[in-house]
């Protein structure tokens, strides 16, 4: 099967193996491949051929057959190929045994989302945190290609007698890594303060398959102005909103980075504190896009990285997106009837908005207790948090002080004492 694109990239032929491909049909093969092709566009290649091979049993030296290996050969040389791509994971050994047969660059699935985090990293923290997962990945894969680390770190002096080059080589990369893993630490030391500061307000928390349409949401909701591009990994670092409902204390609202199946483990560890948004949510927002055919496996994709986090027992409000993509009206109203407690809506239309603001209000909601007390003039410290993270509901002169009626979170009464501060009544 060939594809032909008019623009001149690396040209790349994809490969996947397994059962799904069995009853694959025409196309991508019955879009088996289609989120590998999306992948590898993403990263700026140019894909001109596609081979699969429905099999269970792993070949240990070509991952894929002997015979459909020099099938990939023929296709490589027929298709002027400079790379191929994998939809599995490989072992270092089938790596360097598949590049010795088809003399092209060969890369697996977490090789190429690892790439293309790094192309779409901004920040100091986002690109620490994708090197460290690349490093980590690279380690075991490590050849005389990675000589000119042993340059940065080390030199005269540092090498051990008998000490091989590739030795050196790998010592360098541990000891970078280790220099990373300090560096985030340092840069998780100063969020979490970031983050304590902030801890009295709900929080919510949008997470979802990548190109679900968070930032989307995030902007529609909160009237942010977060770059938005139907790409994949668009968003690494998170983005955090004030967000205020009517007649309820302030919410911040945090998009996260999107997930996506087969995500490589050393990249969720190495974002483990952009990720921090997700397992310290008072409420999770999950964004599925309902006009991808794919949309049940990616909910599962997302509750399983949700477990990962331990977060899969956060309250969490279905949100159906991109409903205005979708012409079966019927198949709407048969999941509206299937997922009761889910929201329809359409980010970039506005439609659906007022609904999931209601059923967040009502999550905040839930969270709050009303209480009515009296403050005097040396508790000014006090009336300024309960000014800040509060509503106030009614106010009357008491003396020389005030009686106040209000709202406020639960956790941050208890914090500030105030179901214990003189006598009080709630209503």
């Amino acid at each position: 099967m060939e594809y032909i694109v008019e623009n001149k990239k690396e040209r790349t032929i994809l490969v996947g193996v397994g059962e799904e491909y069995r009853m694959a049909g025409d196309g991508f093969h019955g879009n088996a491949l289609e989120e590998l092709r999306l992948l590898a566009l993403t990263a700026g290649a140019q894909v001109v051929g596609a081979v699969v091979q429905p099999r269970s049993h792993i070949d240990k030296t070509y991952y894929i057959g002997k015979g459909k290996a020099h099938e990939l050969l023929d296709e490589v040389t027929r298709l002027k190929a400079s790379s191929v791509i994998f939809d599995n994971d490989l072992s270092p050994a089938q790596v360097a045994n598949l590049q010795e047969l088809l003399n092209v660059k060969v890369l697996d699935r977490s090789g190429l989302i690892l790439d293309i985090f790094a192309l779409r990293a901004r920040t100091r923290e986002a690109k620490t945190q994708v090197e460290l997962a690349q490093l980590k990945y690279l380690l075991p894969r490590l050849t005389r290609k990675w000589t000119h680390l042993s340059r940065q770190e080390g030199g005269i002096g540092t090498r051990g007698p008998g000490e091989t080059q590739l030795e050196v080589d790998r010592r360098c990369v541990r000891d970078r890594i280790s220099h990373l893993s300090q560096t985030l630490k340092t840069i998780k030391k100063r969020h979490d303060v970031s983050r304590k500061k902030r801890e009295d307000y709900f929080r919510v928390t949008l997470v979802g398959y990548t190109n679900a349409g968070k930032s989307t949401l995030l902007n529609a909701l909160s009237g942010a102005d977060v770059p938005v591009e139907s790409r994949l990994f668009k968003t690494l670092d998170s983005t955090t909103r004030l967000l205020k409902l009517k007649s309820t204390p302030g919410m911040l609202l945090s998009d996260t980075v999107g997930f996506i199946k087969n995500l490589p483990h050393d990249l969720i560890a190495s974002f483990r504190s952009t990720l921090d948004e997700v397992r310290e949510a008072d409420l999770l927002l999950h964004v599925v896009d309902i006009s991808n055919t794919e949309w049940e496996q990616q909910i599962g994709v997302v509750n399983t990285v949700l477990a990962e986090l331990s977060a899969s027992e956060t309250e969490t409000i279905l949100v159906f997106n991109k409903i205005d993509l979708v012409e079966n009206s019927a198949m709407i109203a048969a999941l509206q009837s299937r997922f009761s407690k889910s929201v329809f809506v359409s980010a970039s239309a506005g439609t659906g908005l007022g609904e999931l603001r209601e059923a967040m209000r009502a999550s905040v909601m839930r969270e709050q207790v009303v209480l009515t007390m009296e403050f005097g003039q040396k508790e000014s410290d006090l009336l300024r948090e309960i000014y800040r993270y509060g509503i106030i509901l009614d106010t009357r002169e008491s003396g020389d002080g005030i009686r106040l009626t209000f709202m406020i979170p639960a956790s941050l009464a208890g914090k500030l004492g105030l179901g214990t501060k003189r006598p009080s009544s709630g209503e």
